[in-house]
């Protein structure tokens, strides 16, 4: 028997969402999200498109400007989007900038190869913007064409786009301003801008990118130009640490595929490889990694048996040993990309692991005949980790196993009821005051509740031993269930993860967000995949309640120090105002319904959105090295937020 209920199921149920409302509707399907991470992604959108005539052959100069209204301007001197009648019946520009998967990139003749796969991102920076001018330099003439929020603003005379002069130049120019409708913050994160267009400079030596921030606050201009190409970029990012070895390139083609590789050795125990696929960074790796890592794994172990460094009784060294101390640039030029997303995350082809394998394979090897100082050199950085990495399995055997995991064993979890992990999440909360209320506020059935005692270890400055001996980093470990040591040991396993969410909980102050940078340390330094798959998040309790005297309105809480400015403006009427300094302050309830309640609380999930530069950062604030880190804070004291 089927009830009314079910009958409400119909033809009319089925939506047909026109042009671009899908963009606008689920945003964080094409771009990954509405955040400050999304919103530059919308510049990277654009610069691609740029990139693609450079890698045609037809483009030496993009610019790029962030300008003084808030909007953006990219620039360059390539062919011009054709502005010619489309068999559409209107200019191919507009069926470009409207239309999902329009455009050049999936005609071979046009593009041989291109970053944007897809074909959407002109179209979704459209959808996304409150306004966009396009303005193309194309067989003698400027034409212009503008659009709000993703529909056409001007109408055309005979579907073509009006002149509006005369130039021999050619080029594309798109000005965009973000909607505030979509996204969370409408200004753009210039450094990030900026490390993103230096690496599209690293990757195209041949390119000059010109770079203006016209922002008050903010002004800058710098010219993005590197000769030397990866070489230069894997030297840059080891220019503050001691060298092994020199930078190693090597390049060549196989089955329509270019590679192009750079690494090199320093003295520090851990890995940094970056690949990219037609200048499009993967932050997931893809099989183009895999292709390099398998073989060069291979080729070293190989050479080290020939020389005899590893005895027949020897086991073999494992990846993460051959790859102690590399920082290395893996870049692919691919005819027909696939990657998982649009956001182009992970590279998909299984052609490009093939050939990258191949070529490292012959080239690598032809190196080392050559080079057999550099060989050992590097043979010698394998030794050295496969000596830490057993040492490190024994102290996680002697440690870790004196600590099983079971709930409440050690009197500090307050485990879930659920063993549903994509449904489970844990708050990791500072002191046992603030520990106790969340214990009592939560839901039991789904959220577990981790109390640790004040800050944990700096992991940046610690030894190995040191950091499993940590008794608060222990319990973490044993409490997710996924392991340790990411990248440097073998019991990683990011599916045995206990909670789809690690909530980190301190209070709103100095001390707080000392302990939340702490941890976070940890996790991207040892538990990676935690971030990357996107687990890990920090509660944003509230720094005020108010209360409305005489029962003129409702109690608020306000979670900063804008929102009460804002109260104060739009509330005229006495109310009284409770700060909260820290989470214990606060009782159950409040606790609930501030910042447990998964209807109410509000949370923020941390993302990488450039792995290079959030490796730099960690090493820069949380090293040994103090000069540049006083530097760093100096230049940036302004842009931080003081609690008065």
């Amino acid at each position: 028997m089927v009830s009314q209920t079910d009958n409400s199921y119909n033809a009319t149920s089925i939506k047909v969402l026109e042009g671009l409302e899908a963009v606008r509707l689920r945003p964080g399907m094409y771009i990954g999200s509405t955040s400050t991470r999304g919103l530059n992604h919308l510049v990277y959108e654009i610069v691609d498109n740029s990139v693609d005539e450079h890698l045609a052959g037809f483009c030496d100069q993009i610019g790029v400007t962030l300008e003084a209204d808030g909007s953006c301007t990219v620039e360059d001197n390539g062919r011009g989007i054709p502005v010619g009648m489309h068999e559409k019946g209107v200019s191919a520009e507009r069926v470009v900038l409207t239309t999902l998967h329009a455009g050049g990139k999936f005609d071979n003749k046009a593009y041989k190869t291109s970053g944007g796969l897809h074909g959407v991102g002109s179209s979704v920076v459209n959808a996304l913007s409150s306004n966009l001018t396009i303005t193309v330099k194309n067989g003698g003439f400027i034409y212009q064409d503008k659009y709000e929020r993703g529909n056409p603003a001007m109408d055309l005379v005979g579907g073509l786009l009006p002149v509006i002069g005369k130039t021999r130049q050619t080029g594309t120019t798109i000005n965009f301003m973000p909607d505030d409708e979509i996204f969370e913050k409408t200004r753009f994160k210039e450094d990030d801008i900026k490390s993103h267009l230096h690496e599209t400079a690293y990757l195209n030596p041949n390119l000059t990118i010109i770079y203006n921030d016209k922002r008050e606050g903010t002004k800058e201009s710098i010219t993005y130009h590197e000769p030397d190409g990866i070489v230069g970029f894997v030297g840059d990012m080891n220019k503050n640490n001691e060298a092994v070895t020199n930078v190693i390139y090597y390049k060549g083609e196989s089955e329509g595929i270019q590679v192009e590789v750079a690494f090199q050795y320093i003295n520090e125990f851990h890995e940094d490889v970056l690949g990219f696929c037609n200048d499009i960074y993967n932050a997931e790796g893809g099989s183009h990694i895999t292709g390099f890592k398998t073989m060069f794994t291979q080729i070293v172990n190989q050479y080290a048996r020939d020389l005899n460094i590893l005895k027949d009784k020897d086991i073999n060294f494992t990846g993460t040993d051959v790859r102690n101390g590399m920082t290395a640039i893996v870049s692919i030029k691919h005819p027909d990309p696939r990657f998982e997303g649009q956001t182009k995350t992970k590279l998909d082809n299984q052609d490009a692991a093939r050939v990258v394998s191949k070529i490292t394979g012959d080239e690598v090897t032809r190196y080392f005949d050559r080079n057999v100082d550099t060989l050992k050199a590097i043979i010698g950085c394998a030794e050295k980790a496969a000596k830490i990495r057993k040492n490190e399995e024994k102290a996680k055997v002697n440690i870790l196993t004196k600590q099983k995991f079971s709930f409440d064993s050690n009197g500090k979890l307050a485990n879930c009821e659920s063993r549903d992990a994509s449904k489970c999440e844990i708050f990791i909360v500072e002191g046992d005051s603030a520990g106790g209320s969340a214990k009592t506020a939560r839901n039991r059935m789904f959220q577990a509740i981790l109390p640790i005692r004040g800050k944990i270890l700096n992991v940046e400055k610690a030894s190995i031993d040191k950091i499993l001996a940590n008794a608060e980093i222990k319990t973490m470990i044993n409490t997710f269930g996924c392991g340790f040591s990411e990248g440097y040991g073998n019991d990683f396993d990011i599916t045995k993860l206990r909670y789809d969410k690690i909530v980190i909980m301190a209070d709103a102050d100095v001390d707080g967000a000392h302990i939340s940078t702490l941890l976070m340390t940890l996790f991207y330094r040892f538990m990676p995949s935690l971030i990357f798959e996107g687990h890990v998040y920090v509660a944003m309790p509230p720094l005020y309640k108010v209360m409305p005297q005489g029962g003129r309105g409702q109690e608020e809480y306000l979670y900063d120090d804008a929102a009460l400015e804002k109260y104060r403006k739009t509330h005229k009427d006495k109310f009284t105002l409770q700060r909260y300094k820290g989470l214990g302050e606060m009782d159950a309830q409040q606790l609930w319904e501030t910042t447990l309640d998964p209807e109410r609380r509000v949370m923020r999930r941390i993302e990488i959105d450039d792995a290079r530069m959030a490796s730099e950062m960690t090493e820069l604030l949380m090293g040994n090295d103090v000069p540049p880190r006083k530097e760093f804070i100096h230049s940036h004291a302004t842009d931080a937020e003081v609690d008065a």
